[in-house]
């Protein structure tokens, strides 16, 4: 009687066992299904954007000529304004001034404060009176840096002559490319980046956790990123 028992639980653990060929193909698939997804939404992510670089640029000309010297003015200028173009029901922004935050990426230091997150775009104001330099990091969404005050360096591996940002100017950085850059002391720009923000937020993240270890700051970036990017799915801002 146990024997036959035994032979009854083998058999069905042989009917159950799946082949690893099956497997294999049904992972492949899975796998084909996701990469074709990802490429779908690669390719109309365009239909989320609200903001747009060249009004933006303008926007940070037009600030800099309302409030000269006036750091703090530029950045009341471009908030009134943004929060007067665009209707809290189409994009939401975050018009709190003050809640600024340091920011460790790439080799650099200042601090920002986070105007706008969703999936697909960010605009915040970044900056420092101290200057800084490092790596902008290798992105999937273009970097638009419209410089307020001061001015900032750049260049690319093979470039023997660096590439210069004064006032008024916008240094865009094409997703998928990068470089070394630097801010000298008192620049601050605004600094627009539209593609896939997530991806982003890890190198955002990297020096925290693997150098300054200010675990405080991070939390912070995270709760207010993370709010804002829930404000802006709630009403329907990808």
């Amino acid at each position: 009687m146990s024997s036959s028992k035994g032979r009854d639980f083998t058999n069905r653990a042989k009917t159950h066992t799946v082949n690893p060929m099956t497997k294999w193909v049904s992972r492949l698939a899975l796998g084909i299904v996701l990469i074709a997804t990802c490429f779908l939404l690669d390719a109309v992510k365009h239909r989320w954007y609200v903001l747009d670089p060249a009004s933006l640029h303008e926007l940070a000309q037009a600030a800099i000529a309302s409030s000269p010297n006036n750091t703090a003015g530029m950045v009341e200028h471009i908030v009134s304004n943004l929060t007067a173009t665009y209707p809290s029901s189409v994009i939401a922004l975050n018009t709190n001034s003050k809640e600024w935050v340091f920011n460790n990426a790439g080799g650099a230091m200042g601090a920002m404060y986070i105007i706008h997150a969703s999936i697909t775009e960010y605009l915040i104001i970044f900056g420092t009176p101290l200057g800084t330099e490092g790596h902008t990091g290798l992105h999937t969404a273009d970097d638009y840096f419209n410089i307020l005050v001061g001015e900032q360096w750049a260049f690319s591996p093979g470039q023997l002559e660096m590439e210069r940002y004064p006032p008024g100017s916008v240094h865009h950085l094409p997703r998928g490319t990068a470089k070394q850059y630097k801010m000298h002391e008192g620049c601050f720009a605004l600094e627009y980046a539209r593609g896939w923000i997530p991806l982003m937020l890890p190198f955002g993240f990297a020096d925290t956790l693997t150098s300054t270890l200010d675990i405080p700051t991070l939390y912070r970036t995270i709760i207010v990123t993370g709010r804002e990017i829930l404000r802006n799915l709630f009403i329907g801002k990808i």
